[in-house]
């Protein structure tokens, strides 16, 4: 999976690009097939904000944000948001093709 770490009026540190490929890893894992992320770093006052973007092959990307007082905790928010719409998506795949062969057995 290729990421892409990108930030607006602030400097990425290497504990914020380890924090964001730690991360990463927790997406790996549910599905091995993830093509791409891109995330968003950015600052206005004081709010910060983190933006991601997943694509996940056979479905359009999925998509999340978290604002919070402290950029740490708006990364964790945003993967949790990640993590449980790829879940859902994963979810909704396995059960798709599940009721496909009932429906063969069914019918067949």
């Amino acid at each position: 999976m290729q990421v892409q770490l990108s930030g607006q009026k602030i400097e990425i540190t290497q504990a914020l690009r380890e924090r964001v490929t730690g991360h990463c890893e927790r997406l790996t894992r549910l599905e091995s097939r993830l093509l791409e992320l891109t995330v968003v770093l950015s600052l206005d006052k004081l709010q910060q904000r983190c933006e991601g973007t997943l694509k996940v092959p056979g479905a359009a990307s999925l998509h999340a944000e978290a604002t919070e007082s402290d950029m740490y905790v708006s990364i964790d928010n945003m993967f949790d948001k990640l993590v449980a719409q790829l879940r859902k998506h994963r979810d909704k795949v396995c059960d798709k093709h599940q009721r496909e062969v009932r429906e063969d057995r069914q019918y067949g």
